[in-house]
């Protein structure tokens, strides 16, 4: 059976509101409500801030960080996705060090 995505709104800090496509995730039915985004935002803030004090210990000369998310849906809370149901994730880290 195929996953189907669905179409939900989420609420922004300022209030206002926009539509996302959210994939349910495990077996359950997920419970569409409106959702705030810092379910969103906050597991990524962490995420970022994890990523920065690593690089922050190697010290690169230059850094850059890429990544993409989907946005699940779990226990009727919104849930940031980095792995794909491939088992690869989407995430790519570029370092470099000029050896001057």
């Amino acid at each position: 059976m195929e996953i189907q995505s669905r179409i939900i709104t989420v609420e922004l800090a300022d209030g206002t509101n926009i539509k996302v496509e959210a994939t349910p995730i495990g077996d359950r039915k997920p419970n569409i409500q409106v959702r705030p985004f810092s379910e969103v935002t906050t597991p990524l803030e962490v995420l970022v801030t994890e990523i920065a004090e690593v690089l922050n210990k190697v010290k690169p000369d230059k850094a850059s960080v890429k990544f993409g998310i989907d946005i699940g849906i779990e226990s009727g809370k919104l849930t940031p996705v980095l792995v794909k149901g491939n088992n690869t994730g989407n995430l790519e880290i570029t370092l470099e060090w000029n050896h001057c």
